[in-house]
């Protein structure tokens, strides 16, 4: 008989495939606006396994689109905030922290485990290219969120093949160095068409890998990752395509 915080979960998808999701290992690379939420809804679906990365501190200018972030929670690691989430929400999860930001080689020792799942939801570029490069090169199974700033409209994300995205800047640097790699560009990612204004984005100073700030609307980051957590789950049990 399932725990009873997983009995809706069971009459969806029936115990045999909630049994699938118990014995996966998902990792969620980045854990901000997109990544946090993408986190969450893997482990109230059941996923048994995780593991989550993230270096960075929480800020008050997350406030506005982070699960992490509230007034209590500044200064904190977003990652040991989340363990403390998703171990709330599951105290059975088997759960891995990394509280670091990932460099080449680093990047390469973690992927060397075998994931079932690998969740992009990192927002620096050579990182992120770095990391998808080294997932098709593994051979690991990965959706990856493009940028989720600079929007408003929900209706305009997207799930589709890498090479088949537009409209996305960040996309279309992604898809021109995997090209210059000659990497597969088939692989799922979550993005917007919504065309963004430019004025919205301006460069900043002395913060932390960022080079720049995109304004963001409380919401877009979280369906984007709530998009990602869907292509894992539903590829996990075989309800994918794409």
């Amino acid at each position: 008989m399932q725990e009873e915080w997983l009995i809706r979960t069971s009459l969806l998808l029936g115990d045999e495939k909630l049994e699938v999701l118990k014995s996966k290992h998902v990792l969620v690379i980045g854990l901000g606006g997109v990544g946090s939420f993408a986190a969450e809804m893997i482990a109230r679906a059941g996923v048994g396994i995780m593991t989550i990365v993230d270096g960075d501190t929480i800020q008050p200018s997350n406030i506005n689109r982070q699960l992490p972030a509230v007034a209590s929670s500044v200064g904190m690691e977003k990652a040991r905030w989340m363990e403390n989430r998703l171990k709330d929400i599951n105290p059975k999860l088997k759960l891995t922290v990394i509280c670091e930001y990932l460099k080449d080689n680093r990047i390469d020792e973690l992927l060397s485990h075998p994931y079932d799942y690998v969740v992009d939801a990192i927002d620096t570029f050579s990182p992120k290219v770095f990391t998808i490069y080294t997932c098709l090169q593994k051979g690991l199974k990965l959706v990856s969120s493009m940028g989720s700033g600079g929007r408003l409209d929900p209706s305009q994300v997207k799930i589709a093949k890498m090479k088949d995205s537009y409209n996305c800047k960040l996309a279309f640097k992604v898809r021109k160095k995997l090209s210059g790699l000659k990497a597969d560009k088939t692989f799922p990612v979550v993005f917007s068409s919504e065309l963004v204004d430019e004025k919205v984005v301006r460069l900043v100073e002395g913060e932390p890998n960022k080079k720049s700030m995109v304004g963001t609307i409380s919401y877009m980051p979280a369906i984007f990752g709530m998009f990602c957590a869907s292509v894992v789950i539903r590829d996990l049990i075989g309800e994918f395509k794409i």
